[in-house]
């Protein structure tokens, strides 16, 4: 597994594991799927060489951080663990506690990666930063890393703690490819990292879903997958089903090479299974040739999903002619 040197880390590798389905209901694993499936797929996982396993507090309010803890056994001090604090109430006496709490439920002493969740609209970094500022030079965390931050707030976190913040988590895909502009060349120049949520838009990018076929559950509430977004994703799904077959992977595997090729980026895609858990991994030894990275980035960048507004306001439109019509019969 080729990995990336981080500061204050250590090796990172490209592919990592996200746990946000670890005790959680809302994926419609089962229940089972803690107690089973959850410890194969993280025991595999080191043996196929991630070191990058991703959780929060907020993760089926702190089991996620239980079930990866438990899972990683004797392994958890050997690997990256990162974890997230949601900073609702940000003071740094709040944070400390926090991340104590997180520690425990992983079984850690110290923290590798402790990251912000999101950036909070109302306190600002000089307030967030000092609490973790203490857990840095506790030796309970490894390094600070955000989550959710534009490049500004990138920017002036880093100025609030006084040191590097390592990382930015944020949702980029072939579905999301916003990341490009910034933050990505940001990471390359300063040595950091931009670790990639929902690296396959939650599947769409598995080429399985279309108008005729949308998903249930949680996926459900996506706007990528409201008939009009399908629709126009479809020029997308085009290309990477077409590198996908030139290169003889699936298209999920070269939707994440894409990412992968993309300068320190690493991606954390959730499992169902140790099968799914080998699929993704395999993804971080595909060599996407040159003509093929610019035609999938040419085909992220024109991918114009509809606005969340807009779909609502479609949809209330939709509904007031389909009354209307229905009062002319």
């Amino acid at each position: 597994m080729e990995t990336l040197e981080v500061a204050g880390l250590g090796p990172v590798s490209r592919v990592g594991l996200g746990t946000w389905q670890f005790g959680s209901r809302e994926w419609g694993y089962g229940t089972q799927y803690a107690d089973g499936p959850a410890g194969e797929i993280v025991r595999r996982a080191l043996e196929l060489g991630v070191t990058l396993f991703d959780t929060a507090e907020v993760y089926a309010f702190g089991r996620s951080e239980r079930i990866l803890g438990d899972a990683l056994g004797g392994s958890r001090r050997d690997v990256v663990v990162a974890s997230k604090v949601f900073p609702v109430l940000p003071l740094p006496a709040v944070v400390h506690q926090r991340a104590v709490a997180s520690a425990r439920r992983l079984g850690l002493d110290r923290i590798p990666l402790y990251q912000v969740h999101q950036a909070n609209p109302v306190f600002p970094d000089t307030v967030v930063m000092p609490g973790l500022q203490r857990l840095l030079a506790e030796g309970r965390i490894g390094a600070v890393g955000v989550s959710n931050y534009s490049l500004a707030r990138w920017r002036q976190a880093d100025r609030a703690l006084g040191v590097p913040v390592v990382s930015n988590q944020v949702q980029f895909s072939l579905a999301h490819p916003g990341p490009l502009a910034d933050l990505v060349p940001f990471a390359a120049a300063n040595d950091r990292i931009v670790i990639a949520y929902s690296p396959l838009a939650q599947g769409l990018l598995g080429g399985r879903y279309s108008e005729a076929n949308r998903p249930g559950g949680v996926r459900a509430a996506n706007p990528l997958f409201a008939v009009d977004n399908l629709r126009r994703a479809q020029p997308l799904l085009d290309t990477l089903r077409e590198v996908a077959a030139g290169h003889g992977v699936r298209p999920a595997q070269a939707a994440l090479a894409w990412l992968v090729a993309q300068p320190r980026v690493v991606v954390i895609p959730g499992a169902s299974s140790v099968e799914q858990l080998e699929f993704n991994v395999e993804a971080a030894q595909v060599r996407l040739e040159p003509a093929a990275l610019a035609a999938l980035t040419e085909a992220a960048r024109s991918f114009n999903p509809a606005s969340p507004v807009r779909l609502l306001r479609d949809a209330g439109i939709a509904r007031l002619a389909g009354a209307a019509a229905r009062g002319t019969r």
